[in-house]
């Protein structure tokens, strides 16, 4: 296979159920294990996703899939589809800022700065559309504007959405969470003398008292004699 094809399972539904292909050649054509193919036939994968036609869809010729039927060692080729390329992920720009809205950045940044510090400098950069420079030089008060910045957060300047800001401070705010567990997890108790506290006295142990055996006969023997006069 030369493309990965939209939807290859769906794909592999409609051509085990619509054609004679051997099952290697849907394998291949659509980029699925053998195993895969042959538990679609069973009805054992993919029972509840609907066949799409690669024909239908343009991923796919009637010559060619006429030729794989007719040579079970023929391979098939998929060919650019329409709907492929309307399908296609494209890359975000990046954000843009109204001329008349730009003036209004380092306000927002002395208001992340302020009250959310756990933000990054990148996803205040992404958020806003503006450079880590401008970020440092709001930080240390060398922004030339510096005397009359004042923070003002970016919903309220037109510069993000409510939503964009919930998502950006949660997200901020659940990293530092888990760093900071990540951080007290790995705490271990350290002894006295690398603390500096005084180590605890142990006390010595007293020596066994001596027993005088002697004591001990004498007197059970006076005890004897006079349980006899009695």
């Amino acid at each position: 296979m030369s493309d990965p094809i939209l939807m290859p399972k769906a794909t592999a539904v409609w051509l085990v159920d619509n054609t004679t292909l051997e099952f290697t050649q849907i394998a291949e054509f659509c980029g699925l294990h053998l195993l895969e193919v042959r538990g679609i036939a069973d009805g054992e994968v993919a029972r509840d996703i609907r066949g799409a036609d690669p024909i239908a869809n343009g991923q796919l010729s009637r010559e060619e899939l006429e030729r794989a039927q007719a040579d079970p060692t023929y391979h098939m080729k998929a060919q650019k589809s329409r709907h492929a390329e309307l399908l296609k992920p494209t890359k975000k720009a990046p954000r843009y800022t109204p001329v008349s809205r730009r003036q209004d950045r380092p306000d927002a940044i002395a208001w992340f700065l302020r009250n959310h510090p756990e933000v990054t400098d990148a996803q205040i950069s992404k958020i806003l559309g503006t450079t880590k420079a401008t970020i440092d030089q709001v930080r240390d008060r060398t922004h030339w504007n510096a005397a009359n910045i004042k923070p003002v957060d970016p919903v309220t300047l037109g510069l993000s959405t409510q939503l964009e800001l919930d998502a950006l401070v949660r997200k901020a705010a659940d990293k530092a969470t888990k760093d900071a567990a990540k951080k007290g997890g790995g705490a271990t108790l350290l002894s006295a003398s690398e603390t500096g506290a005084p180590e605890p006295e142990i006390e010595e142990e007293e020596a066994p008292r001596k027993t005088d055996l002697s004591n001990v006969f004498s007197n059970t023997a006076r005890h004897d004699d006079e349980g006899d006069k009695d």
